[in-house]
């Protein structure tokens, strides 16, 4: 989620299972016509590792895991100090409490504390997954109802509660200039983006429309955000829409990138694609979008990362891996870029964080 921010295990085995296939094995870690990538390199090794992204001072990452056969049934929060060289290893940390499921880390600008979702004080166990027989086997994502916002420190220790209210609050990303937050919440009854300061207050919702407003992030400057939505359309679209949001649960098989003032003013679309196009973000300089789809296959999958121009045109594939590349991030300074893919996976399901010197 991480598609951006929901449940990224789930997203995946159900690509996986609607194609009914293992992904093909990939066995590189750069593939040829990958000209924005260089100096690639695996950092993660075995399960579903995603959303991984820097911290403010460019020096460590936190990310998402799953492992079953380690004894990580669904996502937990971890954090690893980046290699400065080739002979350092990456040894990550669990950070989030081990209970519950979590999703959506991302660092303050101290570099000492992360916020994150979380389902932990709802229970202890991992939240189930939804029964997708009983939706005519749709490809669907659960909206938990616990996810609540927590910020904690860098050893683990939650030092706040950030949101206490019914419904999904989660998907939380910073501004590069350090004052202001983004993120996703079910507060007044649709799955809109509002903003609010680091502390969690001063809340404001910036999108107003019916369907699903997501994953966003701020540009470069903080002045601009970019997000995935869902608008349905038609009388049947919007009631399938408000019939499985009334079950906590989203179709996101048609999402497409939106892009607006930092205060969701002068919203308009960016991509025309169908199908589902997410994980969107800003390069470096701003100018242009890095962004995951899966347009180009009619049976949904692969996914890849395409850049377009900040209006949608001059649409470019930048990834080549035959099951699954997405979740970009630049690194404050602009020289490096992480992203997680199926790649090097020797045909299992595996997904793991890779970290390239970014080619203009």
């Amino acid at each position: 989620m991480n598609i951006r921010k929901l449940s990224f295990t789930f997203l995946l085995s159900s690509f996986f299972l609607c194609v009914n296939a293992q992904p093909p094995a990939n066995d590189t870690v750069h593939f040829e016509g990958e000209t924005h990538f260089k100096n690639v390199r695996q950092l993660t090794f075995g399960g579903d590792n995603a959303e991984a992204y820097f911290s403010f001072d460019g020096r460590y990452l936190v990310y998402q895991r799953t492992e079953v056969k380690k004894g990580i049934p669904c996502d937990q929060i971890w954090m690893g100090k980046i290699p400065t060289s080739a002979n350092e290893k990456f040894e990550p940390k669990l950070i989030s409490t081990g209970t519950g499921r979590t999703t959506c880390a991302y660092f303050y600008p101290d570099n000492k504390r992360i916020i994150y979702a979380s389902t932990h004080l709802g229970s202890a166990e991992c939240p189930p997954v939804p029964d997708r027989s009983k939706h005519g086997n749709k490809y669907i994502w659960p909206v938990y109802t616990d996810f609540d916002l927590f910020i904690a420190d860098t050893s683990g220790k939650i030092i706040e509660r950030l949101t206490d209210n019914p419904g999904y609050d989660a998907e939380a990303t910073l501004s590069p200039k350090g004052d202001r937050m983004v993120f996703t919440s079910m507060r007044d009854g649709d799955l809109e983006l509002y903003t609010m300061n680091l502390k969690g207050k001063q809340i404001k919702r910036i999108t107003n429309s019916l369907g699903y407003d997501g994953g966003a992030w701020f540009s470069p400057d903080g002045k601009k955000i970019l997000w995935r939505a869902s608008r349905p359309q038609t009388a049947e679209e919007i009631a399938e829409y408000k019939s499985l949001l009334s079950q906590n649960l989203v179709a996101p098989t048609h999402m497409e990138v939106w892009i607006a003032n930092a205060d969701g003013t002068d919203a308009r679309q960016v991509t025309n694609l169908a199908q589902a196009n997410w994980a969107p973000n800003f390069t470096p300089n701003g100018k242009h979008i890095i962004f995951c789809s899966n347009h180009e296959y009619k049976r949904g999958f692969p996914f890849n990362m395409y850049l377009t121009e900040l209006d949608g045109s001059n649409l470019r594939k930048i990834s080549r891996d035959k099951g699954f590349d997405a979740f970009p991030m630049f690194s404050p300074d602009g020289k490096k870029i992480v992203f997680c893919s199926n790649r090097n996976n020797g045909g299992t399901r595996d997904t793991n964080i890779f970290i390239a010197d970014w080619v203009e």
